[in-house]
C-alpha cells in the first residue's frame, strides 16, 4: 500500500537511541483524522506510556480542525495506540524499565488509516549526542569528497 509521510519526530533520533520500531494503529475522532490529512500535526515532545494493560500516545499535538461544525477535540488529548497483545507487553515492560521510553518516530496514512511508528528509545547522554553529530559531519563531507572526485 501508498504511505504518505505527514509528520516525523527527527528530534527522536537525536536525543534517543532507538532500539527497536514497531507500527501502531491510532483510536482517532473524526475531526482528528481530517486534521491528520492536512498535515496538521506535530510530534515533537510526544510519548507512548501504558495504563490499564493498553498503550497510550501522550502530548502529540494534532491541531483542531477549522471547518468541523460540531464539537471539535482537544488537540493534545492521549490517544490510544492499538498493537498486537505480545507487542504490548514487551513495549509496557521497557517503558516501565529506568531510561527507556517509548517514542513516537513518524506518522504517516496507510491506505484508509492513520499509523504511527513507535520505538524503544534509550536517552542519549550529552557526549553520546556529540558523537553523532560529528559522525554525521564526517559522513557528510566523505559524500562531498566522492562526489567532487567523479565530477
Amino acid at each position: 500500500m501508498a504511505q504518505t509521510l505527514i509528520a516525523s519526530n527527527r528530534r527522536a533520533h537525536y536525543d534517543y537511541e532507538i532500539i527497536e520500531t514497531v507500527e501502531a494503529g491510532l483510536v482517532l475522532q473524526s475531526s482528528e483524522i481530517k486534521s491528520i490529512r492536512d498535515n496538521r500535526v506535530n510530534l515533537a515532545g510526544s510519548y507512548g506510556f501504558p495504563s490499564n494493560g493498553e498503550m497510550w500516545l501522550h502530548n502529540a499535538h494534532i491541531a483542531q480542525y477549522p471547518y468541523s461544525r460540531g464539537e471539535n477535540h482537544h488537540p493534545l488529548r492521549s490517544r490510544k495506540l492499538l498493537l498486537r497483545k505480545q507487542e504490548l507487553r514487551k513495549y509496557a515492560s521497557a517503558a516501565l524499565q529506568k531510561g527507556y521510553s517509548i517514542v513516537p518516530l513518524k506518522l504517516y496514512i496507510s491506505g484508509h488509516y492513520a499509523k504511527i511508528t513507535i520505538g524503544i528509545g534509550r536517552g542519549k547522554r550529552r557526549y553520546d549526542k556529540r558523537k553523532t553529530v560529528m559522525e554525521k559531519e564526517r559522513n557528510r563531507e566523505a559524500k562531498e569528497a566522492i562526489k567532487r572526485n567523479f565530477q
